[in-house]
């Protein structure tokens, strides 16, 4: 039976990779393969696997930042940023990617591949910028949202590993600046070797415009690291649970929508509608994945699965090397809730047997996950960057483009799991604090 369960799982892969939906494609997966070998009565258990699901009260940050993140985007403080940032470091080479990649990190939970392509792509054509150079650099940083916290995918991930989200995002705060830091070294090794390929801007400011610039970056910079800071500090330093600081940044992104004369009932039904569609999605996916995992278990998949990464040679180390080498694969074909809720329920109870810090497994694999958004052929935001790039960029310069990315990103996820210290650092320290 435990070889059926490979079946299976091969089995909802492949129907997944024909496009079905993915939380039909789990269930009925389950219903089929239960349903023979354990009979009807074995999904008993499934009704309280989903009240399980419907009152946990960390899930429920999903919403609340999916709902911060649609606002936030709406509100036009990216296209402020932006053009502040852009104004601000245009007069070096490089000087617009190096503000993308800022712009993304400081509004990762908002500024998505689309978005960035829409606002900054046509400026760094127009001004030089040669097309691989710019469309990677937009996919890189319109993806930094899935490793900076706050991130649905580290919330998805600390429940599936049993991980405290607040930890987790802690956790995964160092890595992600190490990652913006590697993407402009990149970005302006490459300025200073080929000055071609990224040109400062011809708008660069000038002696004069010095004082309305810097009150264009307060305005600009301020109210988004206030909003960012009230989230996350209020994680970081125990004053609330991330599912209470979700709120928080739900009701801050509104006040920042207001601001900007943005919160229209028009902008605020589309959030909420927009909201509700996606966690809706993710649920019905965590439900479909859940009659999966139990008919998994059900049938011995999980001995199987442990027997052979546990005899893997190396240990810990080979087990490591082997689940990050099936993550990254999966990511050029699945999406990152299917990998999370398929494939990382079956490899955390295998790094527990290893005495693993489940905390570091976790951010190598959201680092990991990042990867999977920018993996040819279905890496999701190279497809939404072609549909928002003009028509003379084609998918060749795009895939040329990304590719020195995921590399700079496997470098990170290289680094991380030498140097376990780098995502373990700031939960430890905080750690620390807090119990003084």
């Amino acid at each position: 039976m435990e070889v059926w369960a490979v079946i299976m799982l091969l089995v909802a892969i492949v129907v997944l990779l024909l496009g079905y939906p993915v939380a039909f494609a789990l269930g009925s997966v389950a219903l089929l393969f239960g349903g023979v070998f354990l009979g009807l009565d074995f999904f008993e258990l499934l009704p309280l696997r989903i009240w399980g699901i419907m009152t946990n009260f960390t899930l429920l940050a999903v919403p609340l930042f999916v709902f911060m993140g649609i606002i936030l985007e709406k509100s036009g403080l990216a296209e402020d940023l932006l053009e502040t940032m852009g104004r601000l470091f245009g007069k070096i080479n490089g000087g617009m990617g190096v503000s993308i990649v800022i712009v993304g990190a400081l509004l990762a939970a908002t500024t998505g591949v689309v978005t960035m392509a829409v606002i900054a792509l046509p400026v760094m054509l127009k001004h030089g910028y040669k097309a691989p150079l710019a469309t990677g650099t937009i996919a890189a940083a319109g993806t930094l949202g899935q490793i900076i916290p706050p991130s649905i995918i580290l919330v998805l991930l600390g429940d599936v590993v049993g991980v405290p989200v607040g930890r987790l995002f802690m956790g995964a705060f160092v890595p992600g600046m190490v990652l913006i830091a590697l993407f402009i070294i990149y970005i302006l090794i490459i300025a200073l070797l080929r000055p071609s390929y990224a040109p400062p801007l011809n708008r660069a400011n000038t002696g004069a415009e010095n004082g309305s610039l810097t009150g264009k970056v307060i305005k600009s910079l301020i109210p988004p690291l206030l909003l960012m800071m009230a989230v996350l500090g209020s994680i970081f330093f125990g004053f609330a649970s991330p599912t209470e600081s979700a709120a928080v940044g739900a009701i801050g992104a509104m006040v920042l929508a207001v601001m900007h004369k943005k919160l229209t009932w028009e902008n605020l039904n589309a959030a909420m509608r927009t909201t509700t569609h996606m966690t809706s999605m993710v649920f019905l996916i965590l439900i479909g994945a859940t009659a999966f995992g139990l008919v998994f278990r059900g049938m011995g998949g999980d001995g199987l699965v442990k027997d052979i990464m546990t005899g893997l040679p190396g240990g810990e180390w080979g087990f490591l090397l082997v689940s990050m080498l099936v993550i990254f694969v999966l990511g050029f074909f699945l999406d990152f809730i299917e990998i999370c809720f398929i494939v990382v329920p079956i490899l955390a109870p295998i790094a527990a047997f290893f005495h693993i810090d489940l905390l570091w497994f976790a951010v190598l694999i959201a680092m990991n996950l990042q990867t999977s958004f920018l993996t040819p052929p279905f890496g999701f935001s190279l497809f939404y960057l072609k549909a928002a790039a003009p028509p003379e960029i084609n998918m060749r310069q795009i895939y040329s483009g990304i590719v020195p990315f995921v590399v700079i990103q496997i470098i990170a996820l290289v680094v991380i799991m030498l140097f376990p210290e780098i995502a373990l650092w700031l939960p430890d320290t905080m750690d620390s604090l807090l119990l003084r």
